[in-house]
């Protein structure tokens, strides 16, 4: 397997401080430089063109300072790489420290103290990766058990096991000599018509011949609540749920249907709801 490169930016107002570092940069094989710069405009833009993984900031610059970059990066919610400032003035270590920089560098800064910061960038983009490898994985499990993430996680650290979805994510429904795949992620509800189901979907409504009970059957009962005899509702679409004078609770899903719901159907409705 090939070495994950860590893409590099490297920002500095100084054209020879840019060609030294990135030449002293090419014996780290899995150190990538994809650009430079020599201002903090640039720097804030080619961070949001190229969303390099470490970032070798001047703080002493024309335009931006190194400091006023991550503040313009947190304005506009980009997603802030990793940071070593580098610098002139020992001055501002600690400062660099308070934006939660990973490293500094004093310049002009010697290999010893080069390769101990690249140690530490290989340090934190692993585990940078490993977190968001398991967000993924986390996330991934979510949509095919229908749990969230936190019983994911909670099911995980104590041991338990951790079930895949057994419920299909298409329904082929037929009709005539056509079949039409409609995800079931964008079915909003349905509701029967003798021994047809009317499905309604993102796309619009398809009509099957199958009963209630058996459709229900297929469907995940984490996200699909049959909310009286002949009607199903998934709770992903549902807006609000609303009690009226008569004591009767109707659902309003997200595209102002309402949907009366049943005594009998009443309670679980609440549950999957968690109210």
């Amino acid at each position: 397997m090939s070495q994950q490169k860590i893409k590099t930016l490297i920002v500095d107002d100084e054209p020879l401080a840019r060609s030294g570092l990135r030449l002293r940069l090419e014996k780290f094989d899995d150190v990538e430089v994809v650009a430079e710069c020599q201002n903090g405009l640039d720097a804030v833009s080619m961070i949001s063109q190229h969303r390099p993984d470490l970032v070798f900031l001047d703080i002493q610059m024309p335009g931006l300072n190194g400091f006023q970059v991550i503040n313009k990066l947190k304005e506009l919610k980009q997603p802030i790489p990793m940071i070593i400032f580098v610098t002139a003035y020992d001055s501002y270590a600690i400062k660099a420290f308070d934006v939660h920089a990973l490293d500094y560098l004093l310049k002009p800064a010697d290999d010893e103290r080069l390769s101990a910061a690249i140690k530490k960038v290989r340090e934190y983009f692993v585990t940078q990766n490993q977190d968001e490898q398991s967000r993924k994985l986390v996330n991934l499990v979510a949509e095919l058990t229908g749990d969230d993430c936190e019983e994911i996680l909670r099911k995980l650290a104590s041991g338990e096991a951790v079930e895949t979805n057994p419920y299909p994510d298409v329904l082929a429904i037929k009709d005539g000599s056509e079949v039409t795949r409609v995800n079931v992620s964008d079915i909003q509800w349905i509701d029967a018509a003798g021994d047809y189901m009317c499905v309604h979907a993102l796309d619009g409504m398809h009509i099957m011949r199958k009963t209630m009970k058996e459709l229900e059957q297929e469907l995940n009962p984490q996200l699909f609540v049959r909310v009286h005899r002949s009607a199903i509702a998934n709770i992903r679409y549902v807006k609000k749920l609303v009690s009226h004078i008569s004591g009767e609770y109707h659902l309003i899903l997200n595209n102002d249907t309402e949907l009366k719901v049943s005594r009998s159907h009443r309670d679980k409705v609440k549950a999957a709801m968690k109210m």
